[in-house]
């Protein structure tokens, strides 16, 4: 093969597969974008819609994502330390390992949420709707789930329901 036919051959096994790349960290948010691994730390993100988004171990730290929507994202070991999620929709997401130690989820629907070993040490879930959501080895150390719908989507958390819904 000569080095001629070796470029076009890559020149068009490039443009094949353009369709395909990845998004980058820099793509504006919208539902079912690919964030995966990016770091967006203190970012003011409010009300954006990130349903279906793919946000595998990316970092939300000390962002700001009141309001947002990410109803069906895939955010597996994401980082939300310290972040405000106030009045989120986070229903049926996958929030396998994700970390929200000192994370406001203050009002957020986590409706059939997947929270299996994740770390929710010191976050707020004040009023929010845990239905349905799956806590299985999840460490609620000091978490604050006063006012909160708890998993069965019956009982609400007394006041001081600190670390458990009393």
């Amino acid at each position: 093969m000569t080095v001629r036919m070796l470029v076009t051959l890559c020149a068009v096994l490039g443009a094949a597969g353009a369709g395909t790349a990845r998004a980058e960290c820099a793509d504006p948010g919208e539902p079912g974008v690919d964030w995966r691994r990016c770091i967006l730390d203190r970012q003011d993100l409010r009300a954006l819609d990130l349903a279906k988004a793919k946000l595998r171990d990316a970092s939300f730290s000390r962002s700001i994502l009141d309001t947002a929507s990410l109803m069906g994202a895939d955010a597996f070991r994401a980082k939300f330390l310290s972040a405000s999620l106030s009045g989120a929709k986070l229903d049926g997401a996958r929030l396998v390992e994700a970390d929200f130690t000192k994370a406001d989820l203050t009002g957020a629907s986590l409706r059939k949420a997947d929270l299996r070993r994740a770390r929710l040490f010191r976050a707020v879930l004040k009023e929010a709707d845990l239905s349905g959501a799956k806590l299985r080895g999840a460490d609620l150390l000091n978490a604050d789930f006063t006012g909160a719908t708890w998993v069965d989507g019956k009982k609400v958390c007394a006041e001081g329901s600190i670390g458990k819904c009393q």
